[in-house]
């Protein structure tokens, strides 16, 4: 029996770990996300000289528990994260599984809409769009929705087109099924595998830009936290308060990699040929 990765065991327990404390962090901490105490403000993690004992993490500038801040921040950043994740698998299988279907020039308008959408820079688009339209809360979640939705488009097409042409397809369509019952009974379960490593692929870059953008300001506004927006309020204390920064961007770089990380592994044991070459 094949040895699980001591780096995937490590990249699995972030995760559970991370999700844990999204879903039920709230009750460990005392104090609010936006709680202030000036007189604590500025406090240094419990492994340092004049930390606070009630603040294991430290404050920020207001006198905010780091605990409750980055909390808060994963909630919101992997909340946007699954929510645009599902909107960009749903909307891009949906157009894949139309283009495969229609083919002729529906498959082909759509499959120029697919190459336009990836030959323009997606961070300039959402700039645009965000300061346009103003920020809000529904509009950034469905910006973070359409990124890589493209992806999800090809995809489905290619396996789609490679399914329908299989002999259990042919079959199933001479016995008189629909196309309905044929796309989602037979061909969707059997091209599943390839669509979930795409989402754990897509998912930490959409953590990317969401932090990204609230880094900017453009992303997550006040009085709503997001790990992007802690760490653009501690750029300016990185000398003095380094951990302001420190904590979150710790986070978003062990979620990040630890989801891309699985997603390479669920793609090795997924991939029917992939597998072939490492056993």
């Amino acid at each position: 029996m094949k040895r699980t990765s001591p780096i995937l065991v490590f990249a699995l327990a972030v995760l559970f770990f991370a999700f844990f404390v999204a879903i039920v962090g709230n009750i460990f901490t005392p104090h609010g996300a936006s709680q202030q105490n000036l007189l604590a403000r500025l406090k240094p993690p419990a492994f340092m000289t004049g930390s606070n004992p009630n603040f294991p993490l430290g404050t920020d500038r207001i006198g905010r528990d780091m605990v409750a801040r980055l909390i808060a921040g994963l909630q919101m950043s992997l909340s946007v994260a699954i929510a645009g994740t599902i909107i960009g698998a749903v909307l891009g299988s949906l157009v894949g599984f139309m283009a495969a279907h229609f083919r002729g020039w529906v498959d082909e308008a759509l499959m120029m809409l697919v190459d336009f959408q990836a030959s323009l820079p997606f961070i300039l688009i959402t700039l645009t769009l965000l300061a346009f339209f103003g920020n809000s809360m529904t509009l950034f979640v469905l910006l973070m929705g359409l990124f890589g939705w493209e992806k999800y488009a090809r995809l489905s097409r290619g396996v789609v087109l490679s399914a329908v042409n299989q002999p259990y397809a042919k079959a199933i369509v001479a016995l008189g099924a629909g196309n309905g019952r044929l796309y989602i009974r037979h061909i969707l379960p059997n091209i599943a595998s390839a669509l979930i490593v795409q989402v754990t692929l897509t998912f930490p870059q959409i953590i990317l830009l969401e932090t990204s953008l609230s880094f900017l300001g453009l992303g997550i506004q006040a009085p709503q936290t997001s790990l992007g927006q802690i760490l653009g309020d501690g750029r300016d204390y990185l000398s003095t308060a380094w951990w302001i920064s420190v904590w979150p961007g710790a986070v978003i770089f062990l979620v990040t990699l630890s989801m891309s990380i699985v997603g390479d592994w669920l793609r090795d044991r997924l991939d029917p040929m992939l597998r072939e070459r490492t056993t």
